[in-house]
């Protein structure tokens, strides 16, 4: 579905749990603004005080953090040749990579998640930096959503750390992958899933990439991480 709230009625909702402000990112030259958390650990105390962090997987707002793997996906994925396909981003947190896809060119991006303040991020971000015309935001849950399409590209970042996902997500490649197209999964070496790539080879032939990437951390000291992107296509 389109982007119909307005970005301030989406920063509205978005201030009602959090204190949030944009952020530009360099992305080859050109500023992506990103709505970030500001009071991220006065909230992580909150949910530390009132026992609300049952699961952290689920209950801590990862889907905040500009993860390095959207960077080394959004980038990957104009090698594939975007002009006049579509995208869905699954799993995409605040949208960062969908949105830096958009700009390489998708006829179509569509980024998706199961958060409901995840989704009002992503909303901000596709307004804030003009991407409306190309993009849109929906509740997408791989175990349970049929979408009435087919995307010539899905991709997702850091999502198969959950093992119970990796049957049904195989399952809903199968369902919404157009033909011809193919599935991009971006991954931090240190969370690599190799069975995952085990299940999906009796159905797909997969291609395996590394990336490294190098950052600094908060206290300046340099930072080396290997990603590792695996394409996967029809065998």
């Amino acid at each position: 579905m389109p982007v119909s709230e307005t970005l301030e009625s989406l920063l509205a909702q978005a201030g009602k749990h959090f204190t949030v402000a944009f952020e530009p990112l360099d992305v080859d030259g050109t500023p992506l603004h990103v709505l970030g958390v500001t009071n991220m650990r006065s909230h992580l105390d909150n949910l530390v005080a009132t026992r609300a962090i049952r699961n952290p997987l689920k209950d801590l707002p990862l889907w905040a953090k500009v993860w390095p793997a959207s960077f080394v996906m959004g980038r990957f994925l104009r090698k594939l040749e975007p002009a006049g396909k579509t995208l869905l981003e699954i799993g995409a947190g605040c949208g960062v990579a969908g949105c830096i896809a958009a700009r390489y060119g998708f006829s179509h991006v569509t980024v998706s998640d199961i958060v409901p303040d995840a989704l009002i991020f992503a909303k901000a971000n596709v307004l804030r930096n003009g991407l409306e015309a190309c993009m849109d935001v929906r509740h997408v849950d791989v175990a349970a959503t049929r979408l009435d399409a087919r995307f010539d590209i899905i991709a997702a970042s850091e999502i198969l750390y959950l093992d119970d996902l990796h049957r049904p997500l195989l399952k809903f490649l199968d369902r919404h992958l157009a033909a011809g197209g193919k599935a991009v999964f971006c991954t931090d070496w240190a969370r690599r899933k190799p069975h995952f790539f085990k299940l999906a080879a009796r159905s797909f032939s997969i291609q395996e990439y590394k990336v490294g990437v190098r950052s600094t951390d908060a206290e300046g000291e340099e930072q080396r991480r290997l990603y590792l992107l695996h394409v996967l296509e029809r065998s």
